[in-house]
């Protein structure tokens, strides 16, 4: 067989591998092969309605789909002469339901920071935008002007016909049979060639679980069955166009969980069914292609009246055809998009449940990652490494079905869905629960949000103040007063050894690592001097290094860590779970801690150093360091002591009146102390200095990204990170939330809460005009609310309390 060479072999010959094609050779990659099975848009693409929107709660995600409208609309007609079907129709989600309203209010809020007008619609304007909709008992809705659909075998086609033009190749009917590692490049074996790339990439859709299993790596999608139905003529449809009226605008009702957009004289209905019908979970069938499932109305009957009942003249349109087929879903319904997890040069680009909707902005962020070494924007929404090991297949079905079932449901903050649950649990998870824990999931952990004293209490969704408010009020006034105490397990962790160890911590990140015995803080850039990683790093020795990072970054930090090392003399494990994360704060802290030991915990154990100790006879790491602004001491104890050190810790701390915290009170509490977190306000699109770490950045030793981050300290158009107090109302802020000087939208909020100790609402916020710093206003939920710049820390800024 003959053997195929490529810089890039890209697996998959849907929208979004077709995309990925079209814009590498855009950028200059010539030597790109795509391989299909079957033909392109065969699996997803070829049966999908087509529907675009920009509506989305995430700045990344909207940019996909905004990219992809752009590209459909304009960019592809403009470079082909042809036409990709597209409809500028406009669309509008409406609703009965008041916390979907908060919902509207917010994404439109956003979406003002963003660039793209997202209105928010009466009743009357809805029925003036569509007069075939009934208004009864609607509340509002949204309305999204620029949102469309296109066909999609036509704008795949285009991006296909520019990337042959630019010297692409696609190889259709052509399976992929094995996949293997030789040498620095990827062997793919196919049914007509053996290619040899230096990169490949997983861009299969309904078959990329199959595809990732040949690559080595766990594909968390599932694919899920989804019907539409395609009217015959709608004679109030036929009027319109017969009068020249515009198109009616997609209206979809999130309640019902329905969408209807018009296809010609007639109308399509899609709607959603909360039980989910998952599909070939272990592996499509071989001759699977252009196919669709026979009709199953009957699985949907009731979401078909309730849209009926909604826009009568549904009723009076025939059903000319039903298309029932597969799309895929991840465990969070967003797509797999960037690395593989410990893979060189192989990357993800799969999993989009709306693969056409997301599919060309979707290829141009991976593009981008690729030839860039950065991605363009955020990606941790998409990151394909933000599910490990740990999600399974119960794990991938149950959050696919779940996600299915709420394609349409209320994106709360600080929202916790119950499905597939309880994949990694602390040695103190039982024990946590007993006294009252309400658990929220982090990077598969079940990590204690809030403390309730009712057993089995739940959080009450909402977008205002919550049932855990209350109790978070009184964990805060414990850690602030007596002593807290809170389960940290959840950290990443890693260990470096060898006689590089310090040479090679130092290379990683913008600052120098500390002495023996101190603890200190390093972010990791990418090429283009973004934030990839922040690391504590905890030096126990001249070639022993202790690294911890958030819950959520674990795979990305150990491909990081593993990337770098090269020419270093040491090595790399991930400990995670061999060690959990007894948080011990409060002024009353060291008078617990000391009962159980014989170590100094006074003068000879000062703020930011580790010492080895024994804890109620357990050998204990002991980091002196708060994320809460008060004296404390994170105890890194060996997973199976985990228990007894606990059990003594609590009892030791009665007399002094210790309580739990969870994470709601340490946000609450780290912002009153105005410190960053990752993936929130250290993100890779900002530099340290832009966060707020410039202290922690220096300039003597060589680092990756070091050149970009130099350019960008001297670019005007940095932005600023600011902590501000916002006038306190009747709702808290939390994340996404537009800052507003007049007219002008000059910044976003990345994180905010009430901080309990100081009475004050807090958020950090990006200004991405510097000289905007009075007059300021944040708009929450379409509340415009006024705010402040801090110079300083509202909570003990001098440290005193941590460093007592």
């Amino acid at each position: 067989m003959s053997t195929t060479n490529a810089q890039v072999l890209i697996i998959g010959g849907g929208a979004m591998g077709v995309s990925l094609m079209y814009h590498l050779v855009k950028a200059g990659w010539t030597d790109v092969v795509l391989t299909e099975k079957n033909d392109l848009t065969h699996g997803s693409t070829w049966h999908a309605a087509g529907l675009c929107t920009h509506f989305a709660h995430n700045p990344t995600i909207q940019e996909l789909r905004a990219t992809s409208v752009r590209l459909y609309r304009d960019i592809l007609p403009e470079e082909t002469g042809d036409t990709c079907g597209f409809h500028r129709s406009g669309a509008m989600r409406i609703t009965s339901n008041p916390d979907r309203m908060d919902e509207f209010a917010h994404v439109a809020g956003l979406s003002q920071f963003t660039g793209y007008d997202l209105q928010l619609l009466t009743p009357e304007d809805i029925e003036r935008l569509h007069p075939l909709a009934r208004t009864e008992g609607l509340l509002g809705g949204i309305y999204e002007p620029d949102d469309g659909h296109v066909d999609p075998s036509l704008a795949t086609n285009a991006m296909a016909k520019v990337a042959r033009q630019n010297g692409a190749t696609i190889l259709r009917y052509n399976p992929v049979t094995s996949i293997r590692r030789e040498g620095d490049d990827w062997m793919v074996e196919t049914e007509k060639t053996t290619i040899r790339a230096r990169h490949i990439v997983n861009a299969a859709g309904t078959w990329g679980w199959e595809i990732g299993h040949m690559m080595g790596l766990n594909i968390p999608s599932v694919p899920v069955l989804h019907q539409y139905l395609v009217t015959d003529t709608v004679a109030a449809v036929s009027d319109r166009i017969k009068q020249g009226l515009p198109e009616l605008p997609m209206i979809r009702d999130p309640e019902e969980s329905w969408y209807v957009r018009q296809e010609r004289d007639g109308l399509i209905l899609g709607p959603y069914e909360k039980d989910a019908q998952p599909w070939s979970i272990d592996g499509c069938p071989p001759e699977f292609g252009a196919d669709l499932m026979p009709p199953d109305l009957d699985r949907v009957e009731d979401i078909i009246m309730m849209a009926m009942e909604r826009i009568p003249a549904l009723e009076t349109g025939g059903i000319k055809s039903v298309v029932n087929g597969p799309i895929t879903f991840t465990p969070d319904a967003n797509p797999l998009i960037g690395p593989a997890h410990g893979l060189p040069n192989a990357w993800l680009l799969t999993g989009s449940s709306m693969g056409v909707m997301e599919g060309g902005g979707s290829g141009w962020f991976l593009a981008y990652w690729m030839t860039h070494g950065a991605p363009p924007m955020d990606p941790l929404a998409v990151d394909s490494r933000r599910f490990g090991s740990w999600a399974d297949r119960d794990y991938r079905v149950d959050k696919a079905i779940e996600c299915f079932g709420l394609q349409f449901g209320v994106h709360y903050p600080h929202e916790e869905r119950p499905a597939a649950r309880g994949k990694r649990l602390s040695p103190v998870h039982d024990l946590m629960v007993e006294r009252g824990a309400v658990m929220g999931a982090a990077y598969g952990w079940e990590r204690p949000n809030w403390f309730s004293d009712k057993q089995g209490d739940e959080a009450v969704p909402s977008f205002r103040r919550s049932n855990w408010f209350l109790p978070v009020t009184r964990e805060c006034e414990a850690v602030t007063n007596s002593v807290g105490l809170a389960d940290m397990s959840v950290f990443s962790k890693f260990e470096v050894k060898g006689v590089d160890a310090r040479a090679f911590v130092d290379s990683i990140g913008t600052n120098l690592a500390p002495k023996v015995g101190r603890i200190g803080l390093t972010h990791a850039l990418t090429p283009a001097g973004g934030t990839h990683s922040e690391f504590t790093v905890t030096v126990l020795a001249e070639d022993e290094f202790y690294l911890t990072s958030a819950a959520a970054a674990e795979e990305m930090d150990e491909d990081l860590l593993r990337a770098r090392v090269d020419g270093f003399d040491v090595s790399i494990t991930r400990v995670t779970e061999n060690y959990g994360v007894l948080g011990l704060m409060g002024p009353k802290s060291r008078d617990v801690l000391s009962t159980l030991t014989d170590a100094d915990l006074g003068a000879g154990f000062p703020w930011l150093s580790v010492r080895e100790i024994t804890v109620a006879g357990i050998p204990v790491r002991a980091l002196r360091v708060s994320y809460v602004g008060e004296l404390g001491w994170e105890l890194h104890v060996a997973a199976d002591q985990m228990r007894a050190l606990f059990l003594a810790i609590e009892e030791a701390g009665q007399p002094h009146g210790l309580g739990f915290f969870g994470a709601y009170a340490m946000n609450a509490m780290r912002l009153e102390k105005g410190y960053r977190a990752w993936g929130a306000d250290f993100t890779t699109e900002r530099t340290p200095a832009e966060t707020g770490a410039g202290f922690l950045i220096k300039m003597d030793h060589d680092f990756i990204g070091k050149d970009a981050l130099v350019a960008r300290l001297k670019d005007d158009n940095q932005w600023e990170m600011v902590l501000l107090e916002i006038e306190t109302g009747d709702v808290d802020p939390y994340y996404a939330h537009g800052v507003i000087q007049g007219d002008r939208m000059v910044g976003i909020v990345t994180s905010a809460a009430y901080g309990h100790r100081t009475g004050k609402t807090l958020a950090l916020a990006y200004l991405r005009d510097r000289s905007a710093k009075e007059g300021l206003e944040v708009q929450i939920l379409g509340q415009q609310r006024a705010a402040k710049i801090l110079s300083k820390p509202p909570f003990d800024p001098e440290n005193a309390r941590m460093k007592n």
